[in-house]
């Protein structure tokens, strides 16, 4: 079976309608992490002899941790609004950042030689904050989202403030598909309690500490950048998208070769495209990624 096209899911995880996350527990936190913490534990034998630590934040870090190496199956109608509400508390906390107050490249670099640099944006921060129409997940070929709990990749990142309704959605999607997603392909599912409506889930290539780069690798990424775009641009409501720095983490990809790439395939795809994107965003995490891609931006 060939990889899932978008009309042959996209009913099946509700796209179209938007999801409002319950507040019905909202600043109830620790009440509902003692009362989730209870019920996920005794959903396998595993946990018997897990003891729940005292402290707030440690008894957050062991729900997080449950429900990263949780497999995707159904949550009571309860459940999922306690953890709705306790997500959308810790969101509150954070704070959300807006698309339309944050500085086009244009501005930051006015004499750049990108084109489209007037719908680029460059910004430095928790891409789970952020409030784009769409965010991108460097996923896995599993595209089932990160099992190893607290790992520090986007894909655990996004999943953890998403609910685990992103992960029953990505589920549904491949079982569907009954093959592993290809790298360079895209998903799209909606974004649950992240700011962003949608997540759109892209499989980089791997490049193994110690080897050379390929051609093949190079058009592997680029082919990300590309099919997210193509995704994105089915569907009218999306005109603001956030790209993650795909590939670079644990994949191995070189990061100031990946910028170039992100860089000139999403200009080059604007320029040859009819689309209704307003902004897109290169979203990177430190002060070194976010130093990179402005090098490339400098005349």
């Amino acid at each position: 079976m060939s990889q899932l096209p978008l009309d042959k899911y996209s009913s099946l995880i509700h796209l179209k309608n938007s999801y409002i996350p319950s507040m019905h527990y909202l600043n109830r936190s620790e009440e509902i992490i003692n009362e989730l913490l209870d019920i996920l534990l005794k959903e396998s034998d595993n946990f018997t002899n897990v003891e729940v630590p005292s402290d707030y934040a440690d008894k957050r870090n062991l729900l997080r941790g449950l429900l990263n190496a949780r497999e995707a199956k159904p949550l009571g109608v309860e459940i999922l609004q306690k953890l709705d509400s306790l997500l959308q508390t810790e969101l509150k906390e954070k704070g959300v950042v807006k698309v339309e107050q944050l500085k086009t490249v244009a501005d930051l670099v006015p004499h750049n030689s990108f084109n489209q640099s007037d719908k680029f944006i460059l910004w430095q921060g928790d891409i789970t904050q952020l409030n784009a129409h769409a965010i991108v997940n460097a996923a896995n070929k599993y595209m089932l989202g990160c099992f190893q709990p607290f790992h520090a990749c986007i894909d655990n990142a996004i999943h953890s403030a998403a609910g685990p309704q992103l992960r029953e959605d990505c589920e549904t999607i491949m079982s569907l598909q009954r093959e592993l997603e290809s790298t360079g392909e895209a998903k799209i599912t909606r974004g649950y309690n992240l700011p962003a409506k949608f997540v759109l889930h892209t499989v980089g290539p791997i490049v193994p500490k110690g080897t050379e780069l390929t051609i093949e690798q190079k058009k592997q990424l680029a082919s990300c950048y590309m099919s997210c775009l193509e995704l994105a641009n089915e569907i009218a409501e999306i005109k603001t998208v956030a790209f993650c720095a795909i590939s670079t983490g644990v994949f191995g990809f070189p990061k100031l070769e990946a910028a170039h790439i992100a860089i000139n395939t999403v200009n080059e795809w604007l320029n040859n495209h009819s689309n209704h994107f307003e902004k897109i965003i290169f979203n990177v995490f430190s002060y070194e990624d976010y130093q990179t891609y402005l090098t490339i931006f400098q005349p």
